[in-house]
């Protein structure tokens, strides 16, 4: 059996055959499209919920380091050397460990800038 493809019927089957078979690739790739879409959208809202949060943890930081900050300074205005001499005494006493490492802490960064030097 023999068929004929120059027949004026069998390429209006094929044009339209091909037609539909580019609209349902169109239509797949627009859904596709609109997945991967609704995806990074939801990516980013979680990126910016993200940022956001560490911003209110670094801005709560920036406050905290600020009270002390300003602590510091009043006790300074308030306070002669004598005075703070004798609170860093209590201090070291009350917290021998802690005090301990803040000093070799302190002569290692005395040390490395003096060797530089």
């Amino acid at each position: 059996m023999v068929y004929e493809t120059n027949s004026p019927g069998a390429n209006l089957s094929a044009a339209s055959e091909a037609r539909s078979a580019a609209a349902e690739l169109a239509h797949k790739a627009s859904r596709k499209v609109d997945q991967v879409r609704a995806t990074a959208a939801d990516s980013l809202d979680t990126a910016a919920s993200a940022v956001d949060k560490g911003g209110e943890r670094v801005a709560s930081a920036a406050h905290g380091a600020a009270g002390a900050i300003s602590s510091g300074a009043q006790y300074v205005r308030e306070h002669d050397a004598r005075h703070m001499i004798d609170d860093l005494a209590q201090l070291v006493k009350n917290n021998p460990g802690p005090a301990l490492l803040g000093a070799a802490a302190l002569g290692f960064v005395l040390g490395r800038a003096l060797s530089r030097g």
